[in-house]
């Protein structure tokens, strides 16, 4: 008996990294080895030093072939053993570790937005649909597209063990949003990145492709993000920690808002939910805001925070790593552990 083991991996296109993925098939009951692939179609090595090195370090069920198949993914090393340079996830990992005992929690609310024959999912061949606002949580043939894909890429993720916690249509037509958590620093990047591939795989099966980008349609249509949820042991027990976070990520702002995804600007206007990617501000209840206090946190003095600045297209690795050192590094400062 064999099994197929579907390879993923994170590729090193530039300014946005992209999914690839091929198949292996194993013996029953056999362990997952590396493997190597063709870098220079990849963005990852020249022609002439092309092979680079697939490590496996997190498998699920592959919900889609069933059986005793798996999802593997990756990390991408260079043959002399050294993590590749486009692989953030070795870069996050020493920097979880550093503040493992902080117990950190995340949850990405990851938005996108399906396109079919060059336009959105529900948008007319011509001009445009209704103004934005029905769309949000909606029902009806006239509110809601896509709902097919999303239910079957929902079931797909429970299947496969991934820590996904809900779904949502979102304002504009064909915008969706599902999330991941809560999860730990590595694990919210491993269950995002396998989580996109699936949807993407999914919506294949409908002529029907899921786009990242951070503002899909150019005019009064909100964007799409990824706001990501934060919180440490200290802040899940007590409001100054909570403000010590905020505090630590307006003196990093601008660090911050350069690893959150290309095009940020186009997004972040100060419109449509967000605040300006050049200034930063917090507030409680405030989804104008860089980062958003719950209302429920300020009541009950202790909870989480919500960092509404990082695209949809974020590399969620890139994401953790940078808040997680910021605001631990500034809790274990302040002693507040």
């Amino acid at each position: 008996m064999s099994y197929k083991a579907e390879y993923i991996w994170i590729d090193g296109t530039e300014p946005t990294a992209r999914l690839r993925s091929k198949t292996r098939i194993l013996a029953d009951g056999a362990e997952l080895p590396d493997w190597g692939f063709d870098g220079s179609s990849t963005n990852q090595a020249p022609g002439d030093h092309s092979d680079c090195v697939l490590k496996p370090v997190f498998s699920c069920p592959d919900p889609i072939r069933g059986g005793d198949h798996k999802l593997v993914l990756c990390e991408v090393y260079l043959v002399d053993g050294t993590p590749h340079e486009t692989n953030t996830r070795a870069t996050l990992r020493p920097v979880a570790e550093r503040y493992e005992a902080q117990d950190s929690w995340y949850g990405i609310e990851q938005e996108y937005t399906f396109f079919k024959d060059g336009r959105p999912l529900g948008f007319p061949e011509r001009g445009y649909p209704a103004p934005q606002g029905f769309y949000y949580c909606g029902v009806g043939a006239d509110e809601v597209f896509g709902r097919e894909i999303v239910e079957r890429h929902l079931d797909a993720c429970l299947d496969a063990g991934l820590k996904i916690s809900g779904i949502n249509a979102e304002v504009m037509p064909g915008q969706w949003e599902f999330q991941i958590g809560p999860a730990g620093p590595v694990e919210v990047g491993d269950h995002m990145w396998v989580a996109r591939w699936l949807l993407y795989r999914i919506a294949e099966d409908y002529d029907v492709s899921a786009t990242l980008d951070p503002k899909p349609v150019e005019g009064d249509w909100n964007g799409a993000g990824a706001h990501t949820n934060f919180s440490t042991k200290a802040m899940r027990e007590g409001y100054d920690a909570i403000i010590t976070a905020c505090e630590a990520l307006a003196e990093k702002a601008q660090e911050h808002v350069a690893g959150y995804g290309a095009d940020i600007e186009r997004r972040l206007t100060g419109m449509h939910e967000t605040a300006p990617w050049s200034e930063f501000s917090y507030g409680v209840s405030n989804r104008g805001a860089s980062v958003r206090i719950p209302w429920q946190v300020e009541v009950e003095k202790k909870g989480y925070i919500e960092d509404r600045r990082p695209n949809a297209n974020v590399d969620p690795y890139v994401v953790s790593r940078l808040i997680t050192g910021t605001c631990c590094e500034a809790l274990e400062k302040a002693g507040q552990v």
